[in-house]
């Protein structure tokens, strides 16, 4: 796939868009109003990364993460002051050639990215079929632990598959991130099948606590741990950050 140059409005927040996936925001910055009007009548959409170093509201030093993803705008519900409630579905990956400007809000000049092809088409579609059952347990542990429900269906495209369980899984946004930025479809769902397989034994003992111990006593549990160096523990130095 040819490489595409474009400018991109960036939003930078605490989060990892992947393509795919809903992202719901409530628009309240003054600088960010203007860039969702801007967006709004220019049909156009915005880009998306997650914080790399500082704060996502009234930070004009802000630093993202150079890999993100376009956020295509749904459903906007304006609101006094100029505010918005908006509905975005995450479009195309990105990466950050430069900045072009910081005020009034971020803009960056990027290249859009594809994935990799394939090495082995019959390998991938074998690691699908692997990592479907795996997931479909994960998700009935976490609704078990949660409450919540989680009425995903796993799609047959390997690549629409791998971005939907790097949104689904629990765990901190910086591995989120690196999942993102992997360029190999095959990578990726073995990295996530390996994810799995260690969460599930973790989010059964979490269960066996929850039964046994008061809700506060597991409250905001992060899968893995919360901590960068108890993430690499449990997953790998792989998903160091740089």
């Amino acid at each position: 796939m040819k490489n595409e140059s474009n400018r991109l409005r960036l939003f930078p927040l605490n989060t990892v868009l992947f393509p795919g996936a809903v992202l719901n925001l409530h628009i309240f910055e003054t600088r960010y109003k203007q860039m969702i009007a801007e967006c709004l009548e220019g049909g156009e959409a915005f880009g998306v990364c997650l914080i790399r170093e500082g704060d996502e509201s009234g930070d004009l030093s802000v630093t993202p993460h150079e890999v993100g993803t376009t956020a295509e705008i749904g459903e906007v519900t304006p609101l006094d002051g100029g505010r918005y409630y908006i509905s975005t579905i995450g479009g195309r990956r990105f990466r950050i050639d430069g900045v072009v400007s910081r005020d009034p809000y971020l803009l960056v000049d990027v290249t859009y990215i594809g994935e990799d092809a394939p090495a082995d088409r019959t390998t991938l579609v074998a690691l699908i079929e692997e990592i479907r059952s795996v997931f479909r347990e994960y998700l009935r542990l976490l609704v078990e632990f949660s409450g919540a429900r989680a009425d995903i269906d796993l799609p047959a495209d390997p690549l629409d598959a791998s971005f939907l369980i790097g949104d689904a899984l629990q765990v901190a946004d910086s591995m989120k991130q690196r999942l993102l930025e992997l360029s190999s479809t095959q990578q990726r769902l073995t990295l996530e099948l390996g994810f799995l397989r260690r969460l599930l034994p973790q989010l059964r003992s979490l269960l066996e606590r929850k039964r046994d111990q008061p809700a506060s006593a597991t409250r905001g549990s992060v899968l893995g741990g919360r901590s960068r160096a108890d993430q690499e523990k449990f997953f790998g130095k792989h998903f160091s950050s740089n």
